[in-house]
């Protein structure tokens, strides 16, 4: 299991410019080749009338599964470029489709290397990139006056507190990173001087925006 990734913050879409050509680039996340396929499909029926319908998705948490396909474009200025821009990005479980609209100008290849590249890059950054860590949930019990030392030791961390019940004694809940869970238990121990129980809980993934 991956205990950090990268992948677009949602589906979306974004458009730009070339020499009158139009590249429309359409983004998902997906997590099997089947929903990419899919997705594929979905674009290339409402754009049937476009020049080209290429696309590229990388799948698996080491990009088991990776597809290109120029789609009528010239053999590798396409498909393969839009793949490598995902790869730069470090991007996991996505699909792109970037349709064009032929404006009458040709790019030749390295035109059109650059123009399917960006394209895929810029749809990314515009939608915005996520980074997912795993987390497991992380709970604890103390008493009433020890509510106070918690929450000014949680305003200096990268961590919520997710929830405070009160009960015969506080429980309160929050998600720490994986790898931090042993060293935010040990620094909590030594602040309440040993006067508190831990429950770990199960794992989830957070995703914090990166860039937009």
């Amino acid at each position: 299991m991956l205990t950090n990734y990268k992948t677009i913050q949602k589906n979306g879409s974004y458009e730009i410019e070339i020499k009158k050509s139009r590249f429309i680039t359409n983004m998902a996340r997906v997590t099997t080749e089947d929903e990419a396929k899919a997705f594929i499909a979905q674009i290339k029926k409402e754009h049937y009338k476009a020049t080209h319908n290429c696309s590229a998705f990388l799948i698996g948490s080491k990009n088991e599964i990776q597809r290109a396909n120029d789609d009528g474009e010239p053999s590798g200025t396409a498909g393969l470029p839009m793949l490598e821009s995902l790869k730069l990005m470090d991007l996991k479980n996505v699909v792109a489709v970037t349709t064009r609209y032929f404006g009458g100008t040709k790019l030749g290849a390295g035109g059109l290397i650059r123009a399917y590249s960006n394209a895929v890059s810029e749809t990314a950054h515009t939608i915005g990139i996520v980074r997912g860590t795993l987390q497991k949930a992380l709970q604890f019990h103390l008493a009433y006056n020890q509510i106070d030392f918690v929450q000014n030791f949680f305003d200096n961390q990268a961590y919520n507190l997710d929830q405070i019940d009160y009960g015969a004694d506080v429980t309160v809940t929050c998600y720490i990173d994986t790898a931090d869970i042993d060293t935010i238990q040990d620094q909590l121990t030594e602040l309440l001087n040993g006067r508190v129980t831990f429950e770990v809980g199960q794992e989830r993934y957070r995703e914090v925006l990166i860039n937009n």
